[in-house]
């Protein structure tokens, strides 16, 4: 996936870019990425009309008639060039904006028809101390895609168009925006830093159960949530830490997304959680449980992803596998501490980690699994 620059630049330029990026040779730029060393061409087939083009803070911000109108002239320019790219289409930077719903009306009345995905950006923190709310950070995600969904099939309705329009949540994640806001900025052009530390997380095992439910969300949307991509990956808001010339470690939230990208194949599966509710300031009742499932019809395993959102209470799943044939656990791995706020550092980079979950079986039609308070667990099954 890439990104053409639709806020200082324009049409030619993202042409330009498309042309050294993925055509073979007799070209200027095409033969300046030859000359750089590439004999082939990179064959991104995914490429983003701009990046977060309904936020203020961007350099050549466009309202949502504008930016509409460009995004189509480019798309259909770069689809000249290569007819079968996927284009993104720039929805809100966040459900929390101002111009969001109206935002994704407008662009995709001007861009139905030029492109493939529309994409969401959403990042979490547990704001004023509230951590009920932040632990149902996935209730807000769900809101909002289903929000843009019903969006975009109302311009469907209204177009009387046979195609849909998918997502790109193209940035999600845990950050601490509140911390990054209070961070030095960069003030003075002479003494340019190299490498500064910037937005380097420290991840809880709070945050990794929200993070892990962020991924459950994403995965009961996966009918058209089609792409998602975790912002960012070494550092910067990441799984993965390192020091300069020294070791790597593994964060708290590198947990659930190595073991749920590893699991989750085939499709995911319509599931339906009866669980107790809590309640919460910012989105009232929330169940204390989440859970979403996936099924591989080629290698036959199915595996089980959840979440328990209790500070204190251990919960027993009882899951329904009579459809799955005789599918039985091959394994059961559970992401919970004692200290909420214990996290992986270059002095103890294996203090938060995963943890066989012994607990789970399967009795007849039923898989029963405990769910330890504030948790996040993958059972798999075969």
């Amino acid at each position: 996936m890439l990104a053409v620059n639709l806020g200082t630049r324009g049409v030619a330029e993202a042409l330009d870019l498309l042309e050294y990026t993925n055509i073979a040779g007799g070209t200027t730029t095409s033969e300046l990425r030859r000359a750089n060393g590439r004999s082939e061409p990179f064959d991104v087939r995914m490429w983003c009309l701009g990046n977060e083009m309904d936020g203020p803070w961007q350099l050549g911000h466009r309202s949502a008639e504008d930016y509409g109108k460009i995004a189509s002239q480019t798309a259909k320019a770069m689809r000249q060039l290569d007819p079968e790219l996927q284009l993104v289409v720039c929805g809100s930077s966040g459900a929390s904006m101002p111009t969001f719903g109206e935002w994704e009306r407008v662009v995709l009345s001007h861009t139905y028809d030029d492109v493939d995905f529309i994409s969401c950006h959403a990042y979490y923190e547990c704001k004023d101390g509230d951590l009920a709310s932040f632990l149902a950070s996935a209730v807000d995600m769900d809101g909002f895609i289903e929000s843009v969904v019903a969006t975009a099939d109302h311009v469907k309705a209204v177009r009387g168009s046979e195609k849909t329009i998918d997502i790109s949540f193209d940035e999600w994640n845990v950050w601490y925006i509140e911390r990054y806001e209070a961070e030095d900025r960069i003030t003075d052009l002479a003494s340019w830093p190299v490498a500064p530390r910037l937005l380097e997380d420290v991840y809880s095992v709070v945050d990794a159960v929200v993070f892990g439910g962020l991924l459950i969300s994403l995965l009961k949307h996966a009918d058209r949530v089609r792409s998602a991509s975790l912002a960012q990956l070494v550092n910067v808001i990441a799984p993965i830490m390192t020091e300069p010339g020294g070791p790597a470690w593994r964060q708290t939230t590198f947990f659930p997304f190595a073991t749920t990208s590893r699991l989750a194949r085939g499709v995911a599966l319509d599931v339906h959680v009866d669980a107790p509710c809590y309640e919460t300031p910012r989105y009232g009742s929330v169940p204390l449980v989440d859970a979403v499932a996936t099924y591989d019809a080629e290698s036959g395993a199915a595996a089980v992803f959840a979440v328990n959102r209790s500070l204190s209470e251990e919960v027993t799943v009882e899951i329904d596998v009579a459809a799955l044939g005789g599918l039985g656990v091959r394994s059961a791995v559970t992401l919970a501490d004692a200290d909420l706020e214990a996290a992986n550092t270059l002095a103890e980079p294996e203090r938060v980690g995963l943890h066989e979950n012994a607990t789970a079986e399967r009795v007849g039609d039923v898989i029963r699994v405990v769910l330890p308070p504030l948790s996040w667990t993958a059972v798999e099954l075969g």
